[in-house]
Formats: C-alpha cells, sequence, structure tokens
C-alpha cells in the first residue's frame, strides 16, 4: 500500500520579505490541503558575496539592477517574523518548516521554534559544515539533490551519518564520513531519518530536465526514502511522481505568479496548489495494495460483463452438443466458457430451448 505522501507547499521567498504576504501563503497552504508549508531561512551576508552572480532566471525574473546579494536582502525574514508564521501556522493546523542557510538559522528554529524535520536545499548538498551543524539536531532531515551525481549525494549522507552517529565534540576528515557508511548500522539511522528529494534545479524546469526515473535510481543506490521538489510548471509532473513512488512532494507556491520576485513564475498559484493535491490523493487512492483481485465494486458486475455455455438454437435431450448448437452468451452466472471443449460430444441431459443457459 503506497503511504500517503507528505505534500510540502514551499512558500520558499514568495513573501517577497513581507510578514503579511507570508501569513497569506501560511492561509492559502491549509486551504489547499498541504500538510506543511515551508520558508526559507538566512542572512543574506551570510549566503553571498558581494560579488556573487545571479543565476539566469533569476536575472530573467529580478532584472540585472540588483546584486544577488542585494537581491537576497530584500527577501529576508526577521527571527521575530519566523516565529509569528510559526504561530500563524499550528493555528491553521498546518506544519511550518523552513530551511535554514546557515548555522545560527537552524539553530533558532531548532531551539527557539521547535521545528520537527530540516530541509536542505539542493545548493547546499555539498556544504558539509552546514550539513554536519544540522545532523547534529539528530532530527530527521529532508535532503534535494538537484545538480548533484550519485557520489554527491552518497559523500552528503556520510557527513550527515557523521553528525547522527559521532560525538558532537569530535572534528572529522573526509575519511571519517565515507568509513562510517561501511557500517550497517549506519544505514538503519540514514533511513529512518533521511528523505531524499529529486528535483531539477531550474526554475521552471522543462519536461525534458527533470528525468523522474532518477528517484527510482535514489532509491535502488541508498534505499533511503525518495521525494521530488517540482519546478515544472503545472501539476501533472508531481502526480506522476507519486505514481512512481515519491514519498514527498515539494511544490512552490505563490498568491500571484506576476509578482516580482526569483521564484513567483516557476510557482503554482493556490487553486493550483489545491489541483494539484487532489490529484495526489486520487493518485495515492488509485495505486491501491497491487493485489490482483477483483476490487469488491466489480463483483456485481461480473455476471453482466462475462458469459456462460448456451444452446444457440434449440437442443432435445440425447441429442450431442457440437459447434453448431453451442456457444457462449451474456450472462455470465452458469456454466464457465472454459468449459466450452469439455461439453462438445457430450449428451444433453434434458431439452434446452435457444438461448437456455446450459446447466451443470
Amino acid at each position: 500500500m503506497h503511504r500517503r505522501t507528505l505534500i510540502i507547499a514551499e512558500a520558499g521567498v514568495n513573501h517577497n520579505g513581507d510578514r503579511a504576504r507570508a501569513l497569506e501563503l501560511v492561509e492559502a497552504a491549509a486551504r489547499a490541503g498541504a500538510d506543511v508549508v515551508k520558508f526559507q531561512s538566512f542572512r543574506a551576508d551570510k549566503l553571498a558575496t558581494a560579488g556573487a552572480a545571479k543565476a539566469s532566471y533569476q536575472q530573467a525574473t529580478t532584472g540585472d539592477a540588483q546584486s544577488q546579494l542585494e537581491m537576497l536582502r530584500a527577501l529576508e525574514l526577521s527571527e521575530d517574523d519566523e516565529e509569528n508564521i510559526a504561530a500563524a501556522c499550528a493555528a491553521v493546523g498546518i506544519a511550518y518548516m523552513s530551511t535554514p542557510f546557515d548555522d545560527d538559522s537552524a539553530t533558532h528554529l531548532v531551539r527557539r521554534i521547535g521545528v520537527s524535520t530540516l530541509k536542505v536545499g539542493s545548493g547546499d548538498l555539498t556544504n558539509a559544515p552546514l550539513l554536519l551543524h544540522l545532523a547534529r539536531f539528530r532530527l530527521p532531515i529532508i535532503l534535494s539533490t538537484g545538480m548533484a551525481t550519485l557520489a554527491e549525494v552518497e559523500q552528503a549522507l556520510g557527513v550527515i551519518a557523521f553528525g547522527y552517529l559521532a560525538d558532537a565534540h569530535t572534528r572529522p576528515s573526509p575519511a571519517d564520513f565515507s568509513n562510517l557508511l561501511l557500517d550497517r548500522g549506519t544505514w538503519t539511522e540514514l533511513r529512518a531519518k533521511v528523505t531524499l528529494l529529486h528535483c531539477t534545479t531550474e526554475y521552471p524546469a522543462e519536461p525534458e530536465s527533470i528525468n523522474l526515473r532518477a528517484m527510482a535510481t535514489l532509491h535502488d543506490a541508498f534505499g533511503l526514502p525518495v521525494g521530488f521538489s517540482d519546478h515544472s510548471r503545472g501539476i501533472h509532473v508531481a502526480a506522476a511522481a507519486v505514481a512512481l513512488g515519491a514519498a514527498v512532494i515539494e511544490k512552490h507556491l505563490t498568491l500571484d505568479r506576476n509578482l516580482p520576485g526569483p521564484d513567483h513564475r516557476a510557482s503554482v498559484e493556490p487553486d493550483e496548489m489545491t489541483a494539484m493535491i487532489a490529484s495526489i490523493r486520487d493518485v495515492e487512492a488509485a495505486l491501491g495494495d497491487g493485489r490482483k483481485v477483483p476490487a469488491r465494486e466489480e463483483i456485481p458486475n461480473r455476471a453482466v460483463a462475462r458469459r456462460s455455455l448456451v444452446a444457440i438454437r434449440a437442443v432435445c435431450a440425447g441429442e450431442r452438443f457440437t459447434e453448431d448448437n453451442l456457444g457462449v452468451k451474456r450472462p455470465g452466472d452458469g456454466i464457465a466458457p472454459i468449459e466450452y471443449w469439455s461439453y462438445l460430444g457430450k449428451s444433453a441431459q434434458r431439452d434446452y430451448a435457444a438461448n437456455e443457459a446450459l446447466e451443470p
């Protein structure tokens, strides 16, 4: 049986630095039926240098007037903002999550807000110091793997495993990370706590770049739960990912795709989020338990749709059944057609009218 997919509405920075808009996103995510609404926690000066270039999609959506650093400064939420947003989530019954981009932001999320799960963005999959800091909280981690190779994912898992299992004061080396992965017990810990999200780090991602089958590759390689962080247009790819086994779906949510900002164009609006979640729940229901048996609803239809052995013309008692007088017709509540050849050459035990079903 496919377990219920965790659906994360990625508010991200689509609040444009405005707490009121962030609270609107919380309400929209809850109304749409998402399980989680996720934001991003960062201090721009800790995240980028003044010389850091924008990605091409950021240039297309925000122009060249601002640097990446200036853009990020305009998108920050304060710690007070985050605490208010988390309280609003609790009030409407949706889980709060945020992706921390630095140690202090992570510590605030865990120690002050009390998040139960930490999310790592694709850009920090190779940020070993941050991964180690996050893992030392020993909370479940959802790790996005955009832009990554399997080797890089494995290396990240080694760092996370060290954070989970080693003494917090131990100074690690790269060899420690890889050696830990040789221990079967390490994988037991990772499988209990880490989920890998396949994604394509482009906004929006075109269908030919998405490669949903890589989810299976990640699962086969590491045996961890897998999901999909969806940057595609529309909602259909997310539903397909669930059909392929995604345990988590993450999708960007905006109040208006035409708002200024880097991620709005690759996001869905509230009505689309609602439709996506409904589609996903339908797909989950349709996946079933995998046993090939008649559905309860099918059973009454068997007699209607199937056929039975019938006399296709009048047959007298003692007359032999032949291909000329024996056939199969609906309803299917008599002798099954598989017995057709067994009855050829047999003598009728009584008279049969045309189209009368044979009796055993």
